[in-house]
C-alpha cells in the first residue's frame, strides 16, 4: 500500500467564507475526490460514519480524498454548493491533471449532484434524497456525468423505488441498493465504502506498484 499525506486544511468558498476540512493525498494518485456530509441542520459534519469511511477508503485506491464541513450558516444548498465547488477547486490545484470525483451522503449526495462544472469526472451519491428535490437550491441536476447511486433498501426517505427509475433516466449511472439497512446505514458504512471504491477503481485504476 503506497503512503499518504494527510493533513488539515483551511480554504475559502468563492463568498469568502472560510471552511475546514481533512485532505489526504496517497503518493501515486489518479484521481481527486470530495466527500460532502448529510445536513448541518440535523447534525451532518466530516465526520459523519458515512463520510469517514469513504474519506479513509479512497486513498487506498490511489485517490486523494478532502472531506470537509459545509459553512456555519446554512444557506439553503446554495451557500453550500459554492463550498463544494470550492474544496474541488482545493483538491485539482493540490494534484493538477487528475480526474476529479465529488461523492456525497444525503444532503451531500444532493450538492454534489447540483454540481455544475465542466472538469466533474465523476459522482457518488450514496443515499440521494431525490423524492425531495424541492429542498435544492434552483439548479438542475447535472445527469450526464458518470455517477454510482447507492440507496438503502429501507430507505425512509427515498427508497429504491423512488431512486431507481428517476436514475436510469441519467446518461451514464450505475444504481446499486444497500441492503439489510436505512437511510442512516448503521452498521453498513464499511461495505458502501467498498462499493463506491469498486466503482471508482474500474473508472480510474490504480497504478501498480513499481
Amino acid at each position: 500500500m503506497s503512503a499518504h499525506h494527510h493533513r488539515t486544511v483551511t480554504f475559502e468558498a468563492g463568498d469568502g467564507t472560510r471552511l475546514g476540512g481533512d485532505l489526504t493525498i496517497p503518493v501515486d494518485a489518479v484521481a481527486a475526490a470530495i466527500v460532502c456530509h448529510p445536513h448541518p441542520r440535523y447534525g451532518g459534519n466530516r465526520f459523519n460514519p458515512v463520510v469517514d469511511a469513504i474519506h479513509r477508503r479512497l486513498p487506498d485506491i490511489g485517490v486523494a480524498s478532502l472531506r470537509f464541513d459545509f459553512r456555519e450558516q446554512f444557506d439553503g444548498g446554495a451557500g453550500e454548493l459554492l463550498d463544494a465547488s470550492s474544496a474541488l477547486d482545493l483538491v485539482a490545484s493540490e494534484i493538477p491533471g487528475r480526474a476529479l470525483i465529488a461523492c456525497g451522503y444525503s444532503f451531500g449526495a444532493m450538492i454534489a449532484l447540483s454540481l455544475d462544472r465542466a472538469d466533474l469526472a465523476g459522482r457518488v451519491l450514496v443515499a440521494p434524497p431525490l423524492s425531495h428535490l424541492d429542498t435544492m437550491p434552483a439548479t438542475e441536476p447535472h445527469t450526464d456525468t458518470p455517477t454510482l447511486v447507492l440507496t438503502p433498501v429501507h430507505d425512509q426517505f427515498a427508497p429504491p423505488g423512488v431512486v431507481q427509475p428517476i436514475v436510469e433516466t441519467w446518461t451514464d449511472s450505475t444504481f446499486e441498493t444497500i441492503d439489510t439497512t436505512d437511510h442512516f446505514i448503521t452498521g453498513r458504512t464499511d461495505h458502501v465504502a467498498d462499493r463506491v471504491a469498486d466503482w471508482v477503481s474500474g473508472r480510474w485504476p490504480p497504478r501498480s506498484p513499481r
